[in-house]
């Protein structure tokens, strides 16, 4: 199978190296893809965000199947013009990718269909939100309602954080996704990321996995697009996971396709499992960046079949088999995000790599043979073992091998799960 990979940070190079190990594929390509990503698969010149140029790349190309990683193409419609086009996709149509494209949507779509989530109410202007979040009082969370890189929103725990992030959103911090704001209840309870492959009627559970969204150790500083990950979510038993299936991924695959927007790809629900139960703190619509790199680690099957059967509706006919080993990846990041940071930094040496440690390269480019950071989010030094207090030593270890004067990362990726292997 010949196959075109669409995207170029941590998530995508986890994908190809996935992908490049399938005996069903005869050629893979990304676009634009990074260094890591080359050593997996051709790169291609392309513009990701002209669909009629994608879609003629596999025309020339005779490619079989498209993997789309990022959301951006997804909500704009790049599956729709390759699907119209004749070509298998991975990914859904731009209005079932209103599931991330907007929060609002899929509050509306939890309420519709009996999908357990905070209350909420969504805005077009300041003052009714401010008025809201005062009757409402703290902790309260305020989110912008379009794309906004996972920044754009605030777990207020004062009622003065809570104003000052809607002020914030509608003075235009988040450009047009700001345009909309959802404030919903602030919900109690342990975090876990949930994936399941979608073909438009049925689901296939992947695994769960926890991320660390704050920039600093101790889960303090602000949000960022994750700073590191862990897979399973010891949280995430099996009567969990049966709940979370029933509760929330089957009804929301049953109201989509009721709804005229029947949802194919991977659907990545961030839950909060509270004193009830799972409740859903919102959807994306593609594979977690960096919960992708944990879960590829530890996938056993060949991934090219898996995604192959969620984009032509087979589904029903597949099953996934996963390591019992924990894999957990650190994000190193250049030196002041999630703010400003330099940009073209040396990185003068990576850790070997074997078996049961990867690096995945997200923000990354080749300039005149050096490899160098270009983003905030640089690499993810990835590793398995038996157990996460093994998983967590073994990562570091080799992330301490990395030579990047710029590079900065927390130093307690997995706390809550080495916390409960202790106990």
């Amino acid at each position: 199978m010949r196959v075109l990979l669409i995207g170029s940070g941590g998530r995508e190079h986890a994908l190809a190296w996935k992908l490049a190990q399938s005996p069903l594929l005869t050629a893979l390509y990304a676009a634009p893809g990074n260094p890591g990503i080359g050593e997996e698969a051709t790169l291609v010149d392309l513009d990701i965000a002209d669909d009629s140029a994608v879609l003629a790349f596999c025309r020339r190309e005779l490619i079989d199947f498209v993997v789309v990683g990022p959301e951006a193409p997804l909500v704009a419609g790049l599956a729709d013009t390759l699907r119209t086009g004749g070509i298998a996709v991975f990914g859904p149509s731009a209005a079932a990718a209103q599931l991330e494209g907007s929060k609002g949507f899929t509050k509306d779509i939890c309420a519709k269909y009996g999908i357990p989530t905070g209350a909420y109410q969504r805005f077009t202007s300041a003052e009714p939100a401010r008025a809201y979040v005062r009757a409402q009082g703290a902790p309260i969370v305020i989110k912008a309602d379009g794309l906004a890189a996972g920044k754009g929103v605030t777990v207020a725990m004062t009622l003065d954080e809570a104003l000052e992030a809607v002020d914030s959103c509608f003075a235009g911090t988040f450009g047009a996704a700001g345009a909309e704001v959802v404030v919903e209840a602030y919900l109690d309870g342990e975090e876990a990321s949930f994936f399941c492959l979608c073909d438009g009627k049925t689901a296939l559970p992947l695994a769960s996995a926890q991320d660390h969204k704050r920039v600093g150790d101790g889960d303090t500083g602000p949000n960022t697009g994750g700073m590191g990950a862990y897979s399973p979510a010891p949280v995430m038993t099996a009567q969990m996971v049966e709940r979370t299936m029933r509760e929330i991924i089957e009804p929301t695959i049953a109201g989509m396709a009721d709804s005229g927007h029947p949802f194919t790809g991977v659907l990545f629900a961030g839950l909060m499992i509270t004193a009830k139960g799972p409740e859903l703190i919102e959807y994306n619509v593609r594979f977690g960046d960096p919960e992708c790199q944990v879960l590829m680690m530890r996938l056993k099957s060949d991934l090219l079949p898996l995604l192959y059967a969620a984009a032509t509706g087979t589904l029903a006919n597949v099953g996934a088999d996963w390591r019992d080993e924990v894999a957990l990846t650190v994000v190193m990041a250049s030196k002041g995000y999630p703010g400003s940071y330099e940009k073209n930094t040396p990185i003068g040496k990576l850790p070997p790599e074997d078996a049961a440690t990867k690096v995945f390269h997200a923000g990354t480019a080749l300039k005149d043979g050096q490899l160098v950071a270009t983003g905030g989010r640089v690499l993810n030094v990835t590793a398995k073992a038996a157990t996460v207090r093994a998983a967590q030593a073994a990562a570091y270890a080799a992330l301490d091998l990395v030579e990047w004067e710029n590079g900065f990362c927390r130093r307690d990726i997995g706390w809550q799960a080495v916390k409960r292997e202790k106990a």
